[in-house]
């Protein structure tokens, strides 16, 4: 194990040490060799270290160098050694984090994140927040609790009932809404088709002047950053809208939920649901 952890230790510090140097899009003839990570499934077992050597021999080369200074697609950001030496212990523990008992360090650790997030963003200290695996499940989740709550205000339990019958939730968007938050809505019952679309102006933020009638089955979803632009909704005066009229306010906190930190988040979206990646 010792030995085996160790070259993957070696084979990964390569990896990473020589990927400033590396051709961002792989070699074409690097990809034509994955191929060769195919074939019939084997009829017995292979060692460990020939399994790591072929991943790294043949996988290394067909890989899209982003963790190196010259990659700029998409919005994925390089490793940071810290974090790389972390997860790597993570994967060691092999914690299952579900509930404290089963691993009190994954909980500590949830906590005092929480702790720091909910201070560095001047969120009141009685915030309470959740961890999930990306930007989809974040709107996933928080999507899910507004629809619990807004039909919870009419008396149904869609936990309970379902949602065959239940009464409307009106979503309302805007023009650039992202993907990843229609998807959510779809997963849920509540429609991508259905929503209404607010129109944007021209940086994509939403025009709070020309937000449709709202009540208290309106699910209202912001963007705290928009994909293309960066900029944001103004959430001040939509959830001053949505607060006298009992809607429930959405922020996706897409990629520019940190720029909020200054001026203070609190300020910008108070009494707002928030997720983020």
């Amino acid at each position: 194990m010792h030995d085996l952890l160790s070259d993957a230790a070696a084979r990964s510090s390569r990896y990473v040490t020589a990927s400033p140097e590396m051709r961002v899009n792989p070699h074409p003839d690097d990809v034509a060799r994955l191929d060769g990570l195919g074939g019939p499934l084997p009829d017995h077992p292979s060692a460990p270290t020939d399994v790591l050597a072929l991943l790294d021999d043949l996988g290394s080369r067909g890989t899209v160098a982003s963790t190196g200074g010259r990659y700029f697609g998409f919005v994925t950001g390089g490793v940071v050694p810290a974090a790389l030496a972390a997860s790597w212990l993570a994967a060691a523990w092999d914690q299952n984090a579900a509930f404290r008992v089963m691993s009190p360090t994954a909980a500590k650790l949830e906590e005092i994140v929480t702790e720091w997030v909910v201070d560095l963003l001047g969120l009141p200290a009685s915030t309470r927040a959740g961890f999930v695996t990306g930007t989809t499940m974040a709107n996933f989740t928080a999507l899910a609790a507004a629809r619990s709550a807004l039909l919870a205000r009419s008396g149904w339990s869609v936990e309970e009932d379902g949602l065959f019958g239940a009464p409307p939730i009106t979503v309302v968007v805007g023009e650039e809404v992202h993907v990843s938050l229609l998807k959510p809505l779809s997963l849920l019952g509540l429609g991508r088709s259905r929503v209404i679309s607010v129109p944007v102006d021209g940086e994509g933020r939403m025009r709070a002047d020309a937000l449709p009638r709202l009540d208290e089955r309106t699910l209202v979803c912001i963007q705290a950053g928009n994909v293309n632009s960066g900029a944001f909704d103004p959430a001040r005066p939509i959830c001053e809208r949505a607060r006298e009229a009992g809607a429930w306010v959405h922020v996706d906190g897409a990629f520019g939920l940190w720029a909020a930190v200054s001026p203070r988040l609190a300020d910008l979206v108070d009494g707002c649901a928030l997720a983020d990646s």
